[in-house]
């Protein structure tokens, strides 16, 4: 039997397990055109995404970075979806999933010039304040790579995580997560345009993601293997690899960014476009963000954010 004998009984097999007829899919091949890039890719709605709201031209970097940034973000949580779905999972495979999304997370961060050193100073002050109270804080890809990372507690704001348990009820815990601090007066429970806007719109999705990745976290799936199997070194080292480079590493890189365009020159600095105050909740030194804490030594998590954690990142 020839190749292309072998495939056309390979494909009558497929479509007759469906109740398909082979035959009109060939017919529906003869009459179709060859896919070219642009139709593959979807070039010309991607690039028609841009829509600048002044006439500065470095608005449109401001723009296109942060949707590359989105983008970066589907391909890490399509990524963890896999391992939380997985229930057989190997070292290599769990291992093989993280080095791929710790990798994307190191675009993000090394990124980070491209905006960073890519702006007119200028021009930023000028066009920001068309963007408020919209904030690169509304990323609801960045929440959930966070609710799919790790246990809930581990995202509490740290002031209140001796009040949270499992048995708290997942709309308590969301009101004390700790990017709440950036639009929250927890004395009054007021909160600014940029938390609400953020909430009315994602509040309901994230109550449901947060259940959904409640058991099936990468933390807690590493919990649930073998003992033998926490503790191997090449899985060690891919945890602890992307725990620092989100938490710390892209972070700090964000924050340095940050600090620069919106730094006066009496050493104050203003508030970001939708008004957050930045510094409270970005920085890890302050809300100690620690997806997978046990895998860290105490002098490690006592320096969280603090001394260079490079080195910490292999065993």
């Amino acid at each position: 039997m020839s190749k292309r004998e072998k495939l056309l009984e390979q494909l009558e097999a497929k479509f007759s397990a469906t109740g398909q007829d082979l035959d009109t899919h060939l017919e529906g091949l003869l009459a179709a055109n060859y896919i070219t890039y642009w139709d593959y890719i979807k070039t010309d709605a991607l690039l028609s995404l841009q829509q600048q709201r002044t006439s500065y031209p470095d608005e449109m970097v401001f723009i296109m970075y942060h949707q590359v940034n989105e983008l970066l973000f589907k391909m890490m949580l399509w990524e963890i979806e896999q391992v939380s779905k997985n229930q057989n999972l190997t070292v290599d495979f769990f291992a093989e999933k993280l080095y791929r999304v710790s990798r994307y997370v190191d675009v993000l961060a090394s990124s980070f010039e491209v905006m960073g050193d890519g702006m007119s100073m200028d021009q930023y002050q000028k066009f920001r304040h068309t963007l408020t109270p919209a904030s690169g804080f509304q990323s609801a890809q960045y929440r959930k790579i966070e609710f799919a990372s790790t246990e809930l507690i581990n995202l509490i704001d740290n002031r209140y995580r001796a009040t949270i348990d499992r048995n708290t009820p997942y709309s308590h815990a969301f009101e004390h997560l700790y990017w709440q601090a950036a639009g929250k007066d927890f004395v009054t429970g007021k909160k600014n345009m940029l938390l609400t806007n953020f909430e009315d719109k994602y509040r309901k999705d994230f109550l449901r993601f947060m259940k959904e990745y409640n058991e099936t976290n990468l933390w807690s799936k590493f919990k649930s293997l073998p003992e033998d199997t926490r503790s191997d070194v090449k899985l060690l080292n891919a945890m602890r690899h992307y725990d620092h480079t989100m938490n710390v590493r892209w972070v700090m890189a964000h924050y340095t960014a940050a600090g620069k365009y919106l730094a006066k020159p009496d050493g104050t600095v203003e508030e970001a476009t939708g008004g957050s105050d930045w510094r409270k909740y970005m920085l890890p030194k302050y809300q100690k963000r620690i997806f997978f804490p046990e895998l860290w030594s105490q002098d490690e998590l006592d320096n969280w954010g603090i001394d260079n954690l490079e080195s910490y990142t292999k065993l």
